[in-house]
């Protein structure tokens, strides 16, 4: 059986990361390797995340990689981010999800409408301690995030919610939550408010872990929230512009799906090349028959067009500037060609792709997530569709 090649360049071309993002990435994915590579395959059986693990990812700062220095973070650009989530993706998706929400939703969010206070209370905990989660959906609001219906009440210094919160990933794990509730119903999303909550509040209550087709070792809970009293000072930017905040870090979000589908999609083109050199059948390797070339050959470009759009979109959002289309575009051909390169890859595999003992079938497991959280294929679709439309009206 093949074995994942440790030393093997995280992306190739330079042009995409500097010299210094591409040394972080590398040294991640080695870590990756040895670590939690022996780990992966019974963390899926098990339907959880090693808790070691989670206290290695603070321990090498992977929790707070663009949280400044003096919060205790790693002080690093966006891309390295995206660079760090595809290089734990291509070992284990289910890490690089916990690591990717972490830094592209929680984190981003605090340091982008945190109060100076929240920044100084929760920043060093997110960089150092303290898993972080994001709580939007619910049973009624998964692509119409804004028909949400946990509801916030104010009463003196404190704001008190009540309702229900559904695919909160990270939630077994996570202490620090951010909260979407609505202040006044009457001004429909405008009235959508974010909080910093912390699960050991009275009222915050875990529901079941959901045992799910793939990222299996990244948990998946339902929330529920009766007179959950926040004070508040932990507010997230202004009342009623949750929404606001929402669809940007939503945007941000999916550039880092985007990379966790890179990164499997890689480690599935690598694997099944070492794979077809070392499979004989009629007496010849099958990486000598042309339409197995072919094969790995559409799979290389297809993940080569996915990269750029990821990068592209990231360097965007660093540089300041519009990138909702182009993080919708990473998303959308991201989580296309993962599907893509392990259907093909587990193909290519033959019986063998087909167990579990080859890592293939995780593979094909883990990557059809990548169409459906942080807003689905037709979500995306939708949203590179109206500025097609609004640049040619």
């Amino acid at each position: 059986m093949p074995t994942a090649d440790a030393a093997a360049p995280v992306v190739p071309p330079l042009s995409i990361l500097t010299e210094s993002e591409r040394e972080i990435a590398e040294n991640v994915h080695q870590f990756a390797v040895e670590t939690i590579g022996p780990r992966s395959l019974a963390m899926d059986l098990a339907n959880r995340m090693d808790p070691e693990l989670v206290r290695q990812f603070f321990d090498l700062d992977l929790m707070g990689i663009e949280i400044p220095e003096e919060y205790g973070g790693l002080g690093q650009n966006f891309s390295t981010a995206i660079a760090v989530i595809e290089a734990l993706a291509r070992v284990d998706a289910a890490c690089a999800v916990c690591v990717d929400v972490q830094n592209t939703l929680v984190d981003n969010a605090v340091l982008r409408w945190g109060s100076p206070g929240l920044k100084a209370k929760y920043l060093p905990q997110l960089a150092k301690e303290k898993v972080g989660s994001y709580a939007l959906s619910e049973a009624e609001s998964g692509s119409d995030a804004f028909a949400l219906k946990t509801r916030a009440e104010k009463k003196g210094d404190r704001w008190v919610l009540n309702g229900g919160k559904l695919w909160i990933t990270n939630g077994l794990e996570a202490e620090i939550f951010l909260v979407f509730a609505n202040v006044d119903f009457s001004k429909g999303y405008k009235g959508i408010t974010a909080f910093v909550v912390e699960s050991g509040w009275k009222g915050f209550t875990k529901g079941k872990k959901e045992d799910k087709l793939g990222i299996r070792a990244s948990s998946t809970l339902a929330l529920a929230f009766e007179d959950l009293e926040v004070p508040e000072e932990n507010v997230l930017g202004k009342v009623g512009e949750g929404y606001k905040i929402a669809i940007e870090t939503l945007n941000e979000g999916r550039i880092g799906i985007g990379a966790q589908m890179l990164g499997v999609a890689r480690a599935a083109l690598d694997y099944s090349a070492k794979y077809v050199q070392t499979r004989v059948q009629f007496g010849k390797p099958l990486s000598e028959f042309q339409a197995v070339q072919h094969e790995l050959g559409r799979m290389d470009m297809e993940l080569e067009c996915a990269r750029l759009a990821v990068y592209n979109a990231a360097r965007l959002k660093e540089a300041g500037k519009p990138f909702a289309r182009e993080g919708a575009i990473a998303k959308l051909k991201a989580s296309e060609v993962a599907e893509y390169c392990t259907s093909k890859g587990l193909e290519l595999l033959g019986g063998y792709g087909y167990v579990r003992e080859y890592p293939l079938e995780k593979m094909y497991r883990d990557a059809k997530i990548g169409k459906i959280y942080e807003g689905t294929s037709y979500m995306q679709l939708s949203t590179i569709a109206k500025d097609v439309l609004k640049r040619n009206a």
